[in-house]
């Protein structure tokens, strides 16, 4: 059973977003005469809300955190996936867990699961960072399948990647026919801000093929912790990186389509750091205490030309970490 307390936060919640959601549309104007939007981080990302309501909860006996993934799912539902191997599927709206399930390599054994994508025929393809790799399963957590990985790309010494640093993200581009993983760190040999995203090619069978591959260069300290895409084809990429004593840097940025060269160029969307705090606290240190161990981020809609981003963190189950969910407006 789900605790009273989780009720009580959902509804309080619901009630919050929804406020914070009466943003209206301005008539189109030219960029002198646009206003700030409410809430800015930046001219081009305002912050429509925030809620820890599933920190440190249980749904069902599992404990609801180390989130590092999102997607947008069927009938209103939102996919959570936790870098333990759990898959949650929650309410879009209030965010309040609906549904569990506990996904397995080949042998049985837990993933470290990093990158999500809800599939047009309701499975689910899912990174882990163990080998690399990329796994599909279905609506119930049954492995059905795995994709191919360039030898390069695998952790060392099978390949050139460094353990706990390679498929962090993972987004279906629009048209679904290509699938992009995007490493979180480079590759040994490689410059210091130099990342590696693959990309799949589905065949007209439905499954995958290895494809194109394109670099990124990261701000000075981060790796690339998610990439989404938007419907226009582009990449949010969101950078972050973490300092003892001193907390996480977030950044939103803004990449080329996949296919106009093999260089992606980037701008900068947002600092996370330059949202208002909106009341949020933080249990370490924080350049601003809205900021925490930003990991997971899918577009789940538009409003009034701007696309609805929601992003969460990862607590790793650790006492001075928050599961936070934000929710952005984002003009791309």
């Amino acid at each position: 059973m789900r605790p009273r307390i989780l009720r009580t936060a959902l509804a309080a919640l619901t009630a919050s977003l929804a406020a914070a959601g009466c943003l209206t549309a301005a008539a189109p104007a030219t960029a002198a005469q646009e206003r700030p939007p409410r809430n800015a981080c930046s001219p081009a990302v305002s912050l429509t809300g925030f809620t820890d309501a599933l920190d440190k909860t249980t749904y069902d006996g599992t404990y609801v955190g180390n989130l590092s993934a999102l997607a947008p799912g069927r009938r209103g539902s939102l996919a959570a996936l936790s870098d333990r191997s759990e898959l949650f599927r929650l309410d879009a709206r209030t965010l309040e867990p609906r549904g569990v399930v506990t996904l397995a390599d080949e042998k049985g054994a837990a993933l470290d699961s990093e990158g999500l994508v809800a599939d047009r025929d309701g499975t689910y393809l899912v990174t882990s960072e163990t080998e690399p790799s990329v796994r599909r399963y279905s609506r119930t957590g049954e492995l059905l399948g795995r994709l191919p990985v360039p030898d390069d790309l695998r952790t060392a010494p099978a390949g050139r990647a460094r353990a706990n640093g390679s498929f962090e993200g993972l987004t279906l581009l629009p048209g679904g026919r290509t699938l992009l993983a995007s490493m979180e760190y480079p590759l040994d040999g490689d410059p210091a801000d130099l990342v590696r995203l693959q990309t799949w090619q589905r065949t007209r069978h439905g499954d995958f093929r290895p494809g194109a591959r394109y670099t990124y260069r990261t701000d000075p300290g981060l790796g690339v912790s998610e990439v989404t895409a938007t419907p226009d084809g582009r990449l949010l990429v969101l950078e972050r990186g973490f300092t003892s004593g001193v907390g996480n840097t977030v950044r939103l940025q803004l990449a080329d389509r996949p296919g106009r060269g093999t260089a992606l160029h980037k701008r900068l969307l947002a600092d996370l750091a330059d949202c208002p705090s909106l009341g949020a606290t933080a249990q370490q240190p924080q350049p601003n205490p809205l900021l925490d161990n930003f990991e997971g981020m899918a577009v789940t809609g538009r409003s009034g030309g701007r696309l609805e981003v929601s992003i969460v963190s990862d607590d790793n189950q650790n006492a001075v970490q928050t599961t936070r969910f934000l929710r952005l407006r984002v003009r791309a």
